[in-house]
C-alpha cells in the first residue's frame, strides 16, 4: 500500500506528465492521426491474413464450403449471414442502453463504434481493443465512463452464456457422456450458484466504487465509475434481455451452419451441445487469436458424438468466426477512416495533458 501511496503522489504523477510530454506533441502533429490508422489497418489486415488466408488448411476448408453450398442445402449458410448484423445490432443495442447514462449516442454511431471494436480487437490480447474502437465514437471526456459501461455490457453477455451455457452443458452430460446422476445434479448445483453469484454482482455494481475508493492508485479512477451508480433496474434488466437475445441468434447461426455443412443433429441436442462449446470455450481466458484454436477442439469432441468428418466440424467452427468475427473486423477497418484518432484521445491544446 505504501508503494501504491507513492505512485499516486503528485511528484510521481508531475514526472510521469513530463515523460508523457513529447509523445503528446508528436501526437498534436495532423499526420499522427493519419499514421495511426494506417498502422490500426495494416493490423487488422495482417491478422485476418494470417488467421484466414495464410492458415494451414485454408484449401480444404474453401473445397468443403463450395462442396455444400453447391448443393440443395445453400439456405442454411445463406440465413446464417442474413443474422450476422442482427446479432451486432443487438450488441448495438445492449450497449446503447448502458452507454446513454454517459452520453446519448445514436443508434448507427454506436453501431459504428461496436464494428470498430471488433476490428481492434483481433489483434490486442484479451480483445482489449473492442473497449478501444467504442471510446472513438464518444467525446472524449468520456471515455472512462465509456470504458465502464462497455465493462458492464460485457459482464451481462457473459451472465446470458454462462447461464444457457450451464443448462446445455448439463443436457449434453446427461445424454452424451452418461454420468452419474447425482455427478450431473452437482454441477448444475454448482453452475446456478455461481449464476446467482453473477446476477447479484450484477445488480448491485454500484457497490465496486466504495472498493475502488480504498485503493490509493485507482482511487483517483472512481470519479469515472460514477455512472455505475445511475443503473436502475429496469436498464440493468433491459442490457441483459439484449445480451440473451444476441445469445439466441449466435447460437441459432452456429446450428444452421452446422446442418449446412451435413452435421445431421436436432435442433435441442444441437442448441445443447452449442451451449456446452460456448461455455467451455469462454471459461479459458485467451486472446481471439487464440479463440478459434480453443473452440475448434472442444467442437471436435462435442460434434464427433454425430459425425465422424472433422473437415466438415473445422468448417463450421471456421465459418462461424468468419462469419461473425473477420466479416465484422473488416467492416470495422473501414470506420477506422471515419474517425479522429487523436482527438478521441482527448488531444486538444497546446502542454495539456
Amino acid at each position: 500500500m505504501g508503494f501504491l501511496a507513492w505512485l499516486d503522489s503528485e511528484q510521481v504523477r508531475g514526472s510521469i506528465k513530463e515523460m508523457l510530454r513529447p509523445l503528446y506533441r508528436l501526437l498534436r502533429n495532423k499526420k499522427a492521426n493519419f499514421v495511426m490508422k494506417i498502422f490500426l489497418v495494416i493490423a487488422v489486415i495482417l491478422t485476418i491474413y494470417y488467421q484466414v488466408f495464410a492458415k494451414d488448411n485454408i484449401h480444404e476448408l474453401y473445397e468443403e464450403f463450395l462442396g455444400h453450398f453447391n448443393s440443395n442445402n445453400a439456405w442454411w449458410v445463406i440465413i446464417a449471414t442474413l443474422l450476422m448484423p442482427v446479432n451486432w445490432a443487438l450488441e448495438t443495442l445492449k450497449w446503447q442502453v448502458l452507454v446513454r447514462r454517459v452520453e446519448e449516442v445514436p443508434f448507427l454511431k454506436a453501431f459504428k463504434g461496436v464494428f470498430l471494436g471488433v476490428s481492434l480487437s483481433v489483434f490486442t490480447p484479451n480483445r482489449i481493443g473492442e473497449y478501444g474502437g467504442r471510446i472513438l465514437v464518444v467525446k472524449p471526456e468520456n471515455n472512462w465512463k465509456t470504458i465502464v459501461a462497455t465493462l458492464v455490457s460485457s459482464f451481462s453477455q457473459q451472465i446470458a452464456l454462462f447461464t444457457l451455457g450451464i443448462v446445455g452443458l448439463v443436457g449434453f452430460i446427461h445424454f452424451f457422456l452418461k454420468t452419474e446422476p447425482i455427478l450431473t445434479f452437482g454441477i448444475g448445483f454448482i453452475g446456478f450458484v455461481l449464476i446467482a453469484f453473477m446476477l447479484i454482482c450484477y445488480y448491485n455494481v454500484r457497490f465496486s466504487i466504495p472498493l475502488f475508493e480504498k485503493l490509493p492508485y485507482l482511487r483517483r479512477f472512481t470519479k469515472h465509475m460514477e455512472v455505475l451508480d445511475q443503473y436502475t433496474f429496469q436498464e440493468l434488466s433491459e442490457a441483459l434481455f439484449y445480451a440473451c437475445l444476441r445469445y439466441t441468434v449466435y447460437s441459432l447461426q452456429y446450428y444452421l451452419i452446422l446442418r449446412f455443412f451435413g452435421i445431421d443433429v436436432s435442433f435441442l441436442l444441437g442448441i445443447s451441445g452449442i451451449a456446452a462449446i460456448f461455455l467451455l470455450q469462454t471459461s479459458i481466458p485467451l486472446p481471439a487469436i487464440a479463440d478459434l484454436f480453443v473452440r475448434s477442439e472442444v467442437a471436435l469432441y462435442v460434434w464427433g458424438f454425430f459425425t465422424d468428418n472433422d473437415i466438415s466440424i473445422l468448417a463450421s467452427t471456421f465459418g462461424l468466426w468468419v462469419l461473425n468475427i473477420i466479416f465484422p473486423a473488416a467492416l470495422g477497418m473501414l470506420f477506422i477512416f471515419t474517425v479522429n484518432i487523436t482527438k478521441s484521445m482527448g488531444v486538444k491544446k497546446e502542454g495539456e495533458l
